[in-house]
């Protein structure tokens, strides 16, 4: 199709919120947020089989989650889990309305992997690593004997100080990445495990729903380069609309 045809198409297509008709059901929200560049985003809601929800956004603030929530409720969804990318102000919030928290797990790997490179140094950083990359494929009374191990094992090596090379009457802990990445697995733990104790429930244990999902938009929308931001909303709208049916 022409892209002249498409912008037509486009200019006619009137502007969606998401809005879908009220159904009384519980749901398992996946919610994710994606960027067409810094401080241009959209912030999804969606079931494992379809959209309910999008807003854009400039950054992921909670008060976008609560505006979320509200409207997903208001169409007479009752969500009784989130899955989201583990902010602990986001989790907060979920948990204070009473709603289960699934934190994402690929989200987790890929924060081990930010504070611990593939080559790292010390056979600590190593083991953390390797230990986190298995994540999803443990269970989550296996995982959390394997961390407390780990930490009993290397607990002397977390501790190390270090004189700053400034200040040198001040110390610092010599590993602080390390300590970092152990500190989120610690403080996600009793998250990242949700779904194994609600099999019911069939909750997934990653946001790669809305992943998948965001890859194929920015991809078609990729392709008409150059469009202005009112025609982008517009195809954005569309493409959800058809995720929303």
């Amino acid at each position: 199709m022409h892209p002249k045809t498409l912008r037509r198409y486009f200019d006619r297509h009137a502007g969606a919120t998401g809005e879908v008709t009220i159904v009384r059901e519980q749901i398992v929200a996946i919610i994710d947020a994606f960027y067409f560049s810094r401080g241009d985003g959209v912030l999804v809601c969606r079931t494992v089989q379809k959209v309910l929800h999008w807003r854009e956004i400039a950054t992921e603030r909670i008060e976008d989650y609560v505006a979320c929530l509200a409207t997903v409720t208001a169409m007479g969804r009752a969500m009784v889990v989130a899955v989201i990318d583990g902010r602990k102000g986001v989790r907060q919030m979920f948990l204070a309305h009473r709603i289960l928290v699934q934190c994402c797990q690929f989200h987790q790997i890929m924060t081990i992997k930010k504070y611990i490179p593939a080559r790292a140094k010390t056979e600590a950083a190593r083991a953390l690593r390797a230990l986190a990359l298995r994540l999803s494929e443990s269970m989550s009374i296996q995982f959390e004997t394997a961390l407390n191990a780990w930490q009993v094992l290397y607990g002397e090596f977390l501790r190390e100080r270090t004189y700053g090379t400034m200040n040198k009457r001040r110390w610092q802990y010599t590993h602080r990445r390390l300590r970092s990445a152990c500190r989120s697995l610690r403080t996600n733990l009793p998250w990242l495990f949700t779904f194994e104790h609600y099999p019911r429930l069939h909750i997934p244990n990653t946001t790669n729903h809305c992943d998948g999902l965001f890859a194929h938009v920015q991809e078609r929308i990729g392709i008409h380069r150059g469009l202005s931001k009112a025609r982008r909303k517009k195809m954005l709208d569309y493409l959800l609309e058809q995720y929303s049916q």
